[in-house]
C-alpha cells in the first residue's frame, strides 16, 4: 500500500534541539551537585520521547528520595522552559527537514507528534517557520505510543499507510504500538529493522520509492 500520511517526531528529527534540551536538564540539577546533574542528563538522555514531567518525577524519586508534588513539578516546568526558550529560538533545523516538508507538503497529510507539550511544540515550529507545513502538532500529554494512535484515527488513513519518523526508541515504540511503519534517524537507532538515516536528506527518495511499489 502506498504511503498517505507522514508523521514526524520533533526534537532530533525536524530541529537539532536535542543538547538545547539537554543543558536545559543539567540546569535543573545543577543546585544539587554534580552528581546529580550527571544522573539526570543521563536519564534524559537513555529516554528521548519521555515526558519531561516524567523525568521530573524521576529526578524527586531517585535523587531527592521522594515524590514530586504537583507544584514542585509546574515549578520545574517553568525553569524547563525558560532556559530552553533562548537556545531553541537558535537552533538549527536537521539536513533536509525543510527540503523534505517542502516535497510533501500539500501531497501527503503531514503531522508532528511530539512528548513536548503542545503549545510550546507550536511556538518553536512557527518561530522557525516551520509549523505552516503540518495538517496538525501535537504534544504532550498523552504519552506518544497513544498519542501517535490519536493521529492516525484523526487523519482517518490505514497504519500500515503511515510512516512515523523518529530518533528515539520511544518513537520506534509508539510506531509499534500504533501499527504504523518507521523510519529512524540518528546514531541513536542505526542497525534496526527499518529504513534508517543519519539525517532526512535520504527520506524523500525513500518515500518515493514506497510510492513506486504500491
Amino acid at each position: 500500500m502506498a504511503l498517505r500520511c507522514l508523521v514526524f517526531d520533533c526534537d532530533g528529527v525536524l530541529l537539532d534541539s536535542v543538547p538545547a534540551k539537554t543543558q536545559a536538564f543539567a540546569r535543573l540539577a545543577t543546585p544539587y551537585g554534580p552528581e546529580a546533574e550527571k544522573r539526570f542528563v543521563q536519564f534524559h538522555q537513555s529516554h528521548g520521547g519521555v515526558s519531561r514531567y516524567e523525568k521530573f518525577a524521576w529526578f524527586y524519586r531517585e535523587i531527592l528520595g521522594r515524590e514530586i508534588t504537583q507544584a514542585e513539578s509546574q515549578a520545574f516546568a517553568e525553569k524547563f522552559k525558560t532556559y530552553c526558550r533562548e537556545e531553541l529560538s537558535r537552533c538549527r533545523e536537521i539536513r533536509g527537514a525543510r527540503e523534505v516538508l517542502e516535497r510533501w507538503h500539500g501531497q501527503l497529510p503531514l503531522y508532528v507528534c511530539s512528548g513536548a507539550p503542545e503549545a510550546e511544540q507550536r511556538e518553536v515550529l512557527s518561530e522557525h517557520d516551520l509549523a505552516r507545513y503540518f495538517d496538525g502538532i501535537f504534544g504532550s500529554p498523552p504519552e506518544k505510543a497513544l498519542l501517535l494512535q490519536n493521529i492516525v484515527t484523526r487523519a482517518g488513513i490505514a497504519p500500515k499507510q503511515t510512516l512515523m519518523v523518529g530518533d528515539a526508541t520511544t518513537d520506534l515504540d509508539a510506531a509499534r504500538h500504533a501499527g504504523t511503519l518507521f523510519y529512524g534517524v540518528g546514531e541513536l537507532l542505526q542497525g534496526g529493522d527499518y529504513p534508517w538515516s543519519m539525517d532526512l536528506t535520504e527520506l524523500s527518495a525513500y518515500i518515493t520509492q514506497e510510492q513506486g511499489q504500491a
